[in-house]
């Protein structure tokens, strides 16, 4: 099955999904996402586990139906098949296939029994399945999705109307693909619940060409890296974390991440498991990382990774936590902003981030941040000493001011910040890539669209340290310094004068051409100066 066909039926199934729920009073619902993911993620689980289970069985792999042979088996058959099974597959019993609660969704107590399967497999797959909180709370995969109905007489219809779309097509044909098209079929799946009701952070997606364009400039094309780890502390939904994991390679990168979110923290754990990354599902915390990191090593202090990537949010009301993030000054060394007038929402929360992600880093590590386009011009102010540091300590690799509108969510302008601890002494690219890009509507939002052959610029570019015209400059700190530290390539670019060679005679008319027309100028102004003092000499008084 062709990749554009399994994401167009996904999408399908999604959109199915959304209308069930829209029937039985919950469109556009604040629990909407949670039952579309938890059903979304239990088909894939179910799909995923019937195809682990004929690689290494022979007797299911032989079955004309795995999961009618599967019936067959006895608890310790069971038990000993997941033994065989590799690290980080979803473990199912007989009794939580769909095909059984296909074939029970006719009974009366059907919302009893799916919701009962749900749990039991949340149950059964705790240990690597749950995701922790800041406050070492587990939160397990699935939940009641049935008592969201207030009707209680429809509950069982609701959840047999659910099941009923999974039975439309098998996510087995794609798992021996790559999943970078997930992401597509990722951001389709929370388009509409990109809106504040997920927690007090409000959320951003950053689109697939931005999160490419980030992943191979922090690791370039063919680069051999083993056992890395690569953090987001405002992870969202993980757009970033996937890109960059999927050009290091899954198997050789361990994910970390924090978010206050729990619904986004519930996102990046199914992406996660869409993406063969269960292993760092365990590194996943819902919490507050400015006031209460949670990534530490034994000896209490905080960790420090080799990559750390981030779009995190630029303003938002902290003032009930702005003290206690002010008291750590170690980590915030520029300083934390405070609220000025009424508006406390515009508080820039994302200058604390920029400096946690500094401190995040070790003694080699690099990090590229998404910051409005404001911050690299800054005349003073945190974002000023911050710029200041990391020239000071030559960290900066480069930056890169990317088009207007490239999110849909906000027409801040944006540029990406690249930080490259063991880069020092080395030159810098700063690129300004406001003029690529084709500008679209989307979802009825004014959008900037790069195509494949803009990112290959920009990344060529970059990586390559090229000085392009009006587009990039390669500029060392000393520079840098001289420019008030400003990053801004507009900055720096040379002033060019063209000449253009021309004959005497050439020369010749255009003078007395320029002559001519002055001289015409110059008769009409005079003209109109006699006017206007004749016009003031007829000006009288009147009574």
């Amino acid at each position: 099955m062709a990749e554009t066909d399994i994401e167009i039926r996904t999408k399908q199934l999604i959109d199915r999904l959304k209308a069930t729920c829209a029937q039985y009073g919950l469109g556009n619902d604040g629990n909407e996402y949670k039952i579309i993911t938890e059903v979304f993620l239990y088909k894939y689980m179910n799909d995923m586990f019937g195809h682990e289970v004929k690689l290494v069985n022979e007797r299911l792999d032989h079955a004309k139906i795995w999961d009618v042979e599967y019936d067959n088996f006895t608890e310790e058959e069971e038990d000993d098949l997941f033994t065989y099974l590799q690290a980080g597959t979803p473990l199912l019993r007989h009794e939580h296939t769909l095909s059984h609660l296909i074939n029970a969704s006719k009974k009366d107590d059907f919302a009893d029994i799916f919701d009962a399967t749900l749990l039991a497999i949340a149950d059964l797959n705790a240990d690597i399945f749950s995701m922790a909180t800041s406050g070492q709370t587990k939160i397990t995969i699935f939940e009641k999705l049935t008592p969201l109905i207030n009707e209680a007489d429809q509950r069982s219809n609701f959840a047999a109307a659910l099941v009923s779309h999974l039975a439309t097509f098998n996510f087995e044909d794609v798992f021996y693909q790559k999943y970078d098209f997930f992401s597509t079929i990722f951001e389709y799946l929370i388009k509409d619940y990109n809106k504040d009701g997920g927690g007090k952070y409000a959320e951003y997606y950053t689109p697939k060409a931005v999160a490419t364009i980030m992943a191979r400039m922090l690791v370039p094309d063919g680069s051999d890296l083993r056992s890395v780890t690569c953090y987001d502390p405002a992870a969202g939904s993980g757009t970033l974390l996937m890109a960059l994991a999927h050009q290091i390679g899954e198997d050789r990168c361990q994910i970390y991440s924090q978010d206050i979110s729990q619904k986004s923290s519930q996102m990046l754990r199914l992406n996660l498991i869409l993406n063969h990354l269960v292993s760092s599902i365990q590194n996943i915390v819902k919490g507050d990382t400015l006031t209460l990191p949670y990534h530490k090593e034994q000896n209490g202090s905080l960790m420090k990774f080799d990559f750390v990537v981030s779009n995190p949010p630029f303003n938002l009301d902290f003032s009930d936590t702005r003290d206690t993030i002010a008291a750590d000054t170690r980590r915030f060394f520029a300083g934390v902003p405070a609220a000025t007038g009424k508006d406390k929402s515009k508080m820039a929360i994302y200058l604390c981030f920029v400096q946690h992600i500094l401190y995040s880093l070790n003694s080699k590590g690099k990090a590229a941040i998404v910051v409005p386009t404001g911050f690299i011009t800054a005349a003073s102010g945190i974002a000023y000493k911050i710029r200041q540091r990391v020239i000071d300590e030559g960290w900066l690799r480069g930056v890169v001011s990317m088009p207007s509108n490239i999110f849909a969510t906000t027409g801040t302008n944006v540029s990406v910040l690249f930080i490259d601890k063991a880069n020092i002494g080395n030159d810098i690219i700063l690129m300004d890539a406001s003029k690529l890009g084709e500008k679209k509507k989307v979802d009825g939002n004014q959008r900037t669209i790069l195509s494949q052959t803009d990112i290959d610029k920009i990344i060529t570019t970059f990586n390559s340290k090229q000085a392009v015209d009006d587009f990039s400059v390669i500029v060392s700190a000393d520079q840098i310094k001289e420019k008030n530290y400003s990053f801004s390539a507009g900055q720096y670019f040379d002033i060019k004068i063209e000449y253009e060679d021309i004959t005497a005679e050439e020369f010749q008319k255009r003078i007395k051409d320029y002559t001519q027309t002055l001289t015409e100028q110059f008769a009409e102004s005079h003209r109109l100066e006699e006017e206007i003092l004749k016009q003031l000499k007829s000006l009288k008084l009147s009574n």
